[in-house]
Formats: C-alpha cells, structure tokens, sequence
C-alpha cells in the first residue's frame, strides 16, 4: 500500500518551454486567433490542447498556412529552409526557438563555415535535430550510440567537431563524447556542454529521489525526449518507471507493494499535471506528499523580439 509520495526538485517546465507557451499565449492576445503553429510549439499533448481550445492552429508545413498568415516556430528549432518557405509565401513569422538550441545551431554552423566534420549526437527523427542537420546538411554527421561513434568515418580527422542535442541523456552523452574524444584526439566541442541545465537538473533530480522510492512515475508525453531520458534513468538506477500524460494514464498494478512513490515531469509538462496525480494519490488515503530536497531554477528567457516589437 502506498504510503507517501516524494516529489522530484526541479521538475515541470524550463525556462525555453516557459517562453515558448508563452509565446503563443501573447500572439494569441495581440493578434487574434488564428495563430497557425508549426509542428507542436512543446512536446506535451495537455498543452497543445490547451493552446488549440484557444485559437492556435497546429499544423505540419508552413505550406499549410495561409499566404500572410501569423505563423510560430515551435521551441525545438527550425531548418533555414523551413525559414525560407516561410518567405517565400509572405508569412508574418514568429520564432519561439529555445536559445539553448539556437546556441547549437550556431556551433554547428560555425564549424562548418571553417570546413570542419560537424557530429551531431542525438536522437533521429527528433525536431531539433532535423533543425540543426538542416544548418549545414552536406557537413552534419547524426551519432545516436556508443556503437556509432566507434564505427564513425570522416574524411579528415584532424577536422572534427561535435555538437548535442539539449535534451540527451548526460551519463549516455558522456559515454559518446569519450568514444569521439579516444578515436579522434583533435576533436573540438562547445565550451559549454549542449545538453540543457533543465534536462541536467531533471536528471540530477531523479537519480537522488532513486533510493528512497520502489517506483517512478514521469509525466510528460510519449514523444517529449527529456521525459523519455527521465524513465531510462530511473531503469539505469534499478527503479522501475512509467511515463504517463496524467492521472488517468495510471495502472493501479504498479503500485502492489510500493510504500513510496516518485514522481516527476519533463520540461514540457505543467505543474498542473503534477497536482493531478497528487490529488489522485490524495483520494486514496495517501498523506504524505512532498518535496524530497525542495530546489528553484531562476533562468529566465525574454520573449521573441517580434512580440517584444508588437508589444511596444
């Protein structure tokens, strides 16, 4: 029988997802629905949702908005020829692009502007690293695994890089980074590590509240990659997890001979969700919900300058 809850310290949004909602909260309110949103503006299905109910229209290309339209770029980042198709139809253009992901994007080109390899380590398929590849395609080589950046070839060694994705897993990441460092000594990175203070922070957050629980619930949705990195954490630590998009997402199964229960959330997932379970928990006699070690993050993104603009 569960007896108490421990909540995870951080958790819940980052600053870039922070900016990013509320981006299109204030187009919203400056210009009137619709506001046309390529690709999900975060990765959580509760906070699509939301936006949608209140004028935001989702959509997969900038081909599907209309000529003149009022179109936002979701936080994960965008191919220069997603910004040139936007142009191309006269698209009045919003960017909600997390900094940290620009700051990679920015690396990447950097390097490949001095002809160098540019290794991107992350996950294929994902938003971000469609936009990063999409900055240098002819100099961008994608590593997922340890497996991969053994069996890497370029063609000058000597010239090599590697940017990140942000929202990795830091111990997996780590491990890459060593494979490259070993096989190419000439290896050049960021001066500051791409993965995220808030995917580092969630992470770092998780392994403390290990041992303590017999079970970890992550909120956050299917497709939200630091929310994924959060469960394999719990599992490298020998903690069973779920990922779950909310209370009703909850098999009553997993809790058969747990006392303590963890919870935490990705950096896509309101707080809102957080309460949902708590009060779920609340309803089944459990009075012991808290925060294991209480921690605040104080970074803090100013909005896109366009709406910054329109504002004034």
């Amino acid at each position: 029988m569960v007896k108490r809850v421990l909540l995870a310290a951080p958790r819940g949004y980052c600053a870039g997802v922070e900016r990013a909602v509320e981006t299109v909260e204030r187009a919203l309110a400056q210009h009137g629905p619709p506001v046309y949103v390529r690709k999900q503006i975060v990765h959580n299905s509760y906070v699509v949702n939301e936006l949608r109910a209140r004028g935001a229209v989702f959509v997969g290309s900038v081909e599907d908005v209309p000529e003149g339209g009022l179109v936002v770029f979701s936080a994960h980042g965008i191919a220069p020829v997603v910004r040139a198709g936007a142009s191309a139809r006269s698209l009045r253009t919003i960017d909600a692009t997390c900094p940290l992901v620009t700051k990679v994007h920015a690396e990447a080109k950097r390097y490949a502007a001095d002809d160098y390899t540019v290794v991107l380590v992350g996950h294929a398929g994902h938003e971000e690293v469609e936009g990063t590849m999409g900055e240098a395609p002819g100099s961008i080589l994608l590593v997922e695994s340890v497996a991969d950046a053994e069996r890497l070839e370029v063609e000058d060694p000597q010239r090599i890089a590697y940017v990140t994705q942000t929202t990795l897993s830091v111990d997996e990441t780590r491990q890459i980074v060593a494979v490259l460092e070993r096989r190419f000594p000439s290896l050049h990175g960021p001066e500051k590590e791409d993965i995220c203070y808030a995917t580092t922070n969630r992470q770092r957050a998780v392994k403390e509240l290990l041992a303590h629980v017999q079970l970890l619930l992550v909120i956050g949705s299917a497709n939200s990659s630091n929310s994924q990195r959060l469960v394999e954490v719990a599992h490298a630590g020998g903690v069973p997890a779920h990922l779950i998009e909310s209370e009703r997402r909850l098999d009553e199964r997993w809790l058969e001979g747990v006392e303590t229960v963890g919870v935490t959330s990705g950096a896509s997932a309101p707080e809102v969700l957080v309460e949902g379970i708590c009060d779920w928990f609340r309803a089944r006699g459990v009075a012991e919900i808290r925060e294991l070690s209480p921690a605040e993050e104080n970074v803090v993104f100013k909005l896109p300058a366009e709406l910054r603009r329109s504002a004034a």
